[in-house]
């Protein structure tokens, strides 16, 4: 019988994937700095080997994305220590050798482990757990994304996916791009999640007006424009495009963001 490992176990994936697997009766071990079931620093070594003991099957994630490849390191101390079975949550553009998951996501591919790879869109979720949940609250959430689209991909989705590659060989080998069925413009999400009871509008702001303002709250500029440069992509219409790829590993459609906007979790937004 596998015992899991799941990075991030008290974030927006890491904690469903948890959940799930514990529903129907595997051994899960979370791990993360705090909150986990164990605790896990990929920046100290010496945290690695109680969180992997004893464990043959691990979803991995970067809970920080930054230049380095201690993801990757991590991931070979799991293949050498018996773990036989990986999915990783991992980005689109990991492919460029400039990437920071780049390293890890070779480890993976290049492993005698089942492997699965997740490139997720957008999460959702941003708006209610992440990193624009205070600004909805607020009623205002102000980015550089302009009128572009994007396929927000419900985080329940990833989830199942990963649940579903942990637990079963079906979906080895694969990388799949996670999107939501519709690419919509983040007003329209504003407007969906208003209608759902969350009253929010968005504002769009020059690439040059968001960067300032995430330095004036302390973020170094490097960062800020690394940031900006992100968003403001959609807004020059590389928010990507929808995919099938939920529906291929999971037989059903991924969820809209209008489902996602009704379904929220109303203790987080």
């Amino acid at each position: 019988m596998n015992k899991f490992l799941v990075l991030g176990g008290t974030g927006t994936t890491g904690r469903r994937i948890a959940a799930r697997l514990r529903s129907t009766g595997h051994e899960v071990r979370t791990a993360s700095r705090t909150g986990s079931d164990v605790r896990l620093d990929l920046d100290d070594q010496s945290t690695w080997a109680p969180a992997l003991d004893g464990i043959t099957a691990a979803y991995l994630m970067e809970p920080t994305v930054r230049p380095g490849d201690r993801l990757a390191h991590f991931t070979e101390q799991a293949l050498a220590k018996g773990v036989r079975r990986l999915v990783l949550l991992s980005a689109s553009r990991a492919s460029d050798s400039d990437h920071p998951l780049h390293g890890v996501e070779q480890t993976v591919r290049g492993s005698d482990a089942e492997w699965t790879i997740l490139h997720p869109n957008w999460f959702a979720q941003n708006f209610t757990e992440g990193p624009w949940k205070n600004a909805v609250r607020s009623g205002t959430l102000a980015l550089p994304a302009g009128d572009g689209r994007t396929p927000f991909i419900d985080a329940d989705d990833i989830a199942d996916v990963a649940t579903a590659a942990l637990t079963t060989s079906d979906q080895a080998g694969r990388t799949y791009e996670l999107t939501g069925p519709e690419a919509i413009t983040f007003t329209e999400a504003a407007n969906q999640l208003t209608e759902a009871g969350l009253p929010v509008e968005y504002v769009a702001l020059s690439p040059a007006e968001y960067t300032e303002q995430q330095v004036a709250k302390g973020v170094p500029r490097a960062g800020a424009e690394l940031l900006t440069d992100i968003l403001a992509s959609i807004a020059n219409g590389h928010g990507g495009e929808p995919t099938t790829d939920v529906e291929q590993a999971l037989g059903r459609p991924a969820r809209t963001f209008k489902a996602f906007a009704h379904d929220r979790d109303t203790t987080s937004a």
